[in-house]
């Protein structure tokens, strides 16, 4: 199953960077990982997000689904045993979600009830499905 991250604007501060960094190489060692930051917002740079068959679009969203990390692991693990390909998480900016990109997703889940800062919660999104993998191969990171 291959997973990309669609994620509106840059995620600049360094500390942040290098985590997200991180946790990318990570997930790469347990599936095919890509990391797309569109820098604009229009219609133009919104059209580059492709949605083939077989792909499930997941807005992160403070409204969606909430899960425990074994939970999430478990709904990944339930998603790639039914044959899903490809998850595309869509991360938003401090704008949010622009009505296109909303309207194509299949799916919302959320990170928490609490507030955080958007560049944070792509890092947290990041650190969840490497734990979720973790979890599913069996690997100690998970405990």
């Amino acid at each position: 199953m291959r997973i990309r991250l669609v994620m509106l604007g840059k995620t600049r501060p360094q500390a942040l960077r290098a985590l997200l960094d991180e946790y990318v190489q990570r997930i790469r060692h347990y599936t095919e990982l890509e990391v797309f930051e569109l820098r604009d917002r229009s219609p133009a740079a919104l059209r580059k997000v492709k949605f083939d068959s077989g792909t499930l679009a997941v807005l992160v969203d403070a409204a969606g689904q909430q899960f425990s990390s074994r939970r999430f692991a478990a709904w990944l693990g339930e998603l790639r045993n039914r044959g899903t390909r490809e998850i595309i998480f869509l991360c938003g900016d401090a704008q949010g979600f622009p009505n296109e990109l909303r309207a194509r997703a299949q799916q919302k889940i959320s990170l928490s009830t609490l507030t955080m800062q958007h560049e944070l919660a792509r890092v947290v999104l990041v650190e969840q499905i490497y734990r979720a993998l973790a979890i599913l191969a069996g690997h100690p990171y998970a405990k």
